[in-house]
């Protein structure tokens, strides 16, 4: 795995990336309303992946292009299956403990871990440019956590940073994957080898619900199908650490849902905490793109 891209297109990349965030925002709505309703994480879990890969499928053929889902990289797919698994999990549970809006505010920070995981999994070298940011992003998290008061509860803000790194992780894995693979086939493959492994713990947590609940688990199994396929697509365009501070967008569908569907007011402290947060990311995109560039300054990255 190493850190190019596929096909270099940053416009159409913060396009596609835009319809993500509105769709994934749609999805973390759904699924909270969903966990409001009494359906179990595990079940979210399972019928996102089930219903999706259906959808995908019929599609697919449809379209007569399921040939697109052959691969060479088998090994590749479990291993974003088993991460990707487990990052829904914490990315998940997030959305279920805390409001819409601090919980997408939390998961902002995946961008930090991407720079952790480019100096960890690519040995690139990274300045105080990137460092700093790192640090300013996680006061702003700080900020909005109050760590120590009672306005958020420290398990939302814990699950959020766990699943964050994994978003992180994930785009690095997409991002390698999008070089000999078609968006289609990553996002089949994702679901074929994630629901059965989803499906384990249906026996334990899976329940009946009425019409309307599983309406809306429908809807967000389709909303967050759309917003994978667009995610990965995305990824095909443009590098993971600088076009993922696009998912910031989602901060106000998350807080326009939070007010409209739940009647839950922002916290103080994301109104200070958030503007860090985005700042960061807005400065890891800049110095990418100066370093992408070639520009004076940029000899071993040494203020980069």
């Amino acid at each position: 795995m190493d850190g190019s891209v596929a096909n270099p297109q940053p416009f159409k990349a913060i396009a596609i990336r835009l319809a993500a965030a509105f769709a994934l925002s749609t999805m973390a709505m759904l699924i909270k309303l969903a966990g409001d309703r009494g359906v179990h994480l595990a079940e979210l879990i399972f019928w996102r992946q089930a219903i999706a890969s259906v959808i995908i499928v019929g599609v697919l053929l449809a379209m007569r292009r399921i040939a697109v889902v052959r691969t060479q990289r088998f090994g590749a797919h479990f291993t974003r299956a088993l991460v990707g698994v487990t990052s829904m999990c914490f990315l998940y549970g997030t959305v279920l403990i805390l409001p819409l809006a601090e919980a997408s505010a939390i998961n902002f920070t995946a961008p930090f871990f991407a720079v952790m995981l480019s100096v960890i999994l690519f040995k690139e070298t990274v300045g105080w440019y990137r460092w700093g940011a790192v640090v300013l992003g996680f006061a702003g998290v700080l900020i909005i956590t109050q760590p120590g008061g009672s306005m958020i509860n420290p398990l939302g803000v814990a699950t959020g940073l766990i699943g964050a790194f994994f978003v992180a992780l994930i785009s690095y894995q997409v991002q390698d994957l999008n070089k000999t693979e078609d968006p289609w086939s990553i996002v089949f493959w994702f679901g074929a080898l994630s629901a059965p492994i989803a499906a384990l713990t249906l026996p334990l947590f899976a329940s009946t619900h009425d019409t309307t609940t599983w309406l809306i688990i429908l809807a967000m199994a389709v909303s967050g199908g759309i917003g994978q396929l667009l995610m990965t697509a995305s990824l095909r365009f443009g590098s993971a650490a600088t076009i993922i501070i696009i998912d910031y967008t989602s901060l106000l569908w998350a807080v326009g849902y939070g007010w409209l569907v739940f009647e839950a007011a922002p916290s103080g402290g994301l109104w200070l905490g958030a503007p860090l947060i985005l700042g960061a990311g807005l400065l890891i995109a800049w110095r990418e793109a100066v370093l992408a560039r070639g520009k004076p300054g940029q000899e071993g990255d040494s203020v980069g």
